[in-house]
């Protein structure tokens, strides 16, 4: 039989990728790199896979971060050897904590060469071994039958892993060693071994059968349900299923407990706006008088540990029975409360609950307290919001929710605009997407990951982001010279970490002003015009509604700086909350 010639490389790689194809990956990030030039080339030269190029691995990864987070489909992230695959880990994590299926794939040395001094060499072996649900590494490619198909059954085992067994990240590394190139040829093989590299079928994909986890554990919730009138329903932040927002209003209908929803939810939208969706909880429950007074005897939470501090304290002081639900049983739970953890799909706990309750609780006096105080802490809020003088922090998320159409995103950043939209944002017929990385909660890589999110959807996606956050991701603006994306950001400049404001350090002014506040007096104006954005500095509120309902019909990424002194947007915040605690 004939042979042909071939790179040993190349197609090594080339029966990576079109596994990866086959089994659903229809994007990939890559960033330039010569030991990744193998499977740049077959991920190049596959025509079903997507491509984005970026200079920075780490803004590329995060990219890829936002990509997958709009339907929670894997997507590649592919870079070269050495200290590169380490700007990619920030990233890892957040995919990791928030399961994410990012499929990671790293060039290297041959094995041996980091300890030789060779030039972008690390050891590399299970580098994000905290970090991720898988690890493979390929050894030097080998172009026999056998070992192809082992390659393509162990990408196929990492993938289904990623996707559907533990869903998260998961690492494939790729040891090469030169030449690189389609035409340098290293092996003669036969047209029947090029033809199981280059096949595009894999193996079909088992389905998992998602059902009660523990028909004991269901039954002595559903007696405590059924004992209980005093309960609460705490929705955390979560992608959930389309029919879940139903199913919790009819369960909480049934039950006459208040639903606690968390700003990054998505459930304080396209949910009609229900009597029993509370939102200005973390206001209220910063008021002794009123957590004394209401203490519930069960509580279930669903989804991930919630932004709210005012919840946060609140469960640690409770002495009652707690029950985490979330689909693969993590255990979101920093007050270290919860009496039992249940890994189950949401949606299907609630109508297993409610086709076998059997009490339907009278107790409205409960729900109403709830329902009281937070219809309370609205008025008191939208009196603060609206008389504070312009530029207030807290009225740039109200001034957002009245302007936006529906069907848009919103990516908040982490510090302080995740927690002003969970306090402020209250409910509406909206349909909105919130999308965050309260993961790892980290401020690198923001920008890329709403430019992700904003490429993958092609709906016009708004991001609320602090100067520390913006400054981390600069690296982030480049991605918009080859791709038009639909993002407005909004960057709140109080120049430094105004979080910190909120903590004990800040009485010891000195110290906290130099190591914790870092003024830095950037004229973004001038930085992001040198990346060739649209940039609009605010005057008024009624300058920022002009500039936004302008910049919502442009298709491009555009800049909107408010400028804040962080000093007076503490003050009025502590003084809403001071106004709340005296109306109860």
């Amino acid at each position: 039989m004939k042979k042909i010639k071939v790179n040993k490389n190349i197609i090594w790689a080339t029966a990576f990728v079109n596994e990866l194809s086959a089994n659903g990956i229809k994007f990939a990030c890559i960033s330039p790199g010569s030991r990744n030039t193998p499977l740049t080339f077959a991920f190049a030269s596959n025509k079903k896979i997507k491509k984005y190029v970026f200079i920075d691995e780490r803004s590329s990864a995060f990219f890829a971060l936002g990509l997958a987070k709009v339907k929670n489909e894997p997507v590649a992230i592919v870079t070269t050897s050495g200290t590169a695959t380490a700007e990619i880990y920030p990233s890892i994590i957040e995919a990791y904590k928030q399961r994410i299926p990012l499929i990671i794939c790293t060039a290297d040395r041959p094995p041996g060469f980091f300890e030789r001094g060779a030039n972008q060499a690390i050891n590399q072996q299970n580098i994000y071994k905290n970090h991720i649900r898988a690890y493979f590494d390929f050894g030097m490619p080998l172009l026999t039958e056998r070992k192809i198909k082992v390659l393509r059954k162990n990408s196929f085992d990492l993938i289904n892993i990623s996707t559907r067994i533990n869903p998260g990240p998961v690492h494939f590394n790729f040891p090469f060693d030169k030449p690189f190139e389609p035409d340098s040829f290293t092996d003669n093989i036969s047209k029947t071994l090029l033809d199981i590299s280059n096949n595009k079928k894999s193996i079909n994909f088992y389905k998992q059968k998602t059902g009660l986890s523990d028909s004991t554990l269901i039954k002595k919730i559903i007696n405590d349900l059924n004992k209980y009138d005093k309960g609460i329903i705490i929705i955390g932040p979560e992608n959930y299923r389309n029919d879940f927002a139903n199913n919790i209003i009819k369960l909480s209908e049934k039950l006459k407990y208040p639903i606690l929803v968390d700003g990054t939810s998505q459930l304080r939208f396209n949910t009609k706006a229900h009597n029993n969706i509370v939102c200005n909880y973390d206001a209220f429950l910063r008021n002794s008088n009123f957590t004394n007074k209401n203490k519930p005897d069960i509580v279930l939470h669903f989804g991930r540990t919630v932004t709210s501090k005012g919840v946060e304290d609140y469960l640690s002081k409770l002495k009652c029975r707690i029950y985490l639900i979330n689909e693969f049983g993590d255990l979101f739970d920093p007050s270290n409360n919860t009496t039992t953890l249940l890994k189950m799909l949401h949606s299907i706990f609630c109508k297993e609950i409610i086709s076998k309750l059997t009490k339907k609780n009278k107790n409205n006096t409960w729900l109403s307290s709830f329902i009281n105080a937070d219809n309370v802490t609205s008025i008191i809020k939208s009196q603060f919001i609206y008389s504070a003088k312009f530029p207030s922090e807290s009225r740039i998320v109200n001034e957002v929710l009245k302007l936006i159409p529906d069907y848009s995103n919103i990516m908040l950043s982490n510090s302080l605009p995740v927690r002003d939209f969970d306090n402020f944002a209250s409910k509406d017929f909206k349909r909105l997407n919130i999308f965050n990385n309260r993961g790892a909660s980290g401020v690198d890589g923001i920008i890329s990951t709403s430019m992700g999110i904003a490429a993958r959807s092609n709906k016009l996606t708004i991001l609320l982001i602090g100067d520390i956050a913006f400054y981390h991701d600069l690296n982030g603006l480049l991605n918009e010279n080859k791709n038009s994306i639909p993002l407005i950001i909004i960057l709140i400049n109080n120049s430094g970490g105004g979080i910190f404001h909120f903590l004990p350090i800040k009485k010891y002014k000195q110290i906290f002003k130099k190591y914790f506040l870092t003024p830095h007096n950037l004229n973004f104006n001038d930085i992001v015009n040198g990346f060739g954005i649209k940039y609009t500095r605010i005057k008024n509120w009624k300058n920022f509604k002009s500039v936004f309902n302008s910049s919502i019909k442009s298709s491009k990424l555009q800049v909107i700086e408010i400028k804040t002194n962080s000093e007076e947007s503490y003050k009025l915040r502590k003084l809403f909350w001071d106004k709340v605690r005296k109306a109860f």
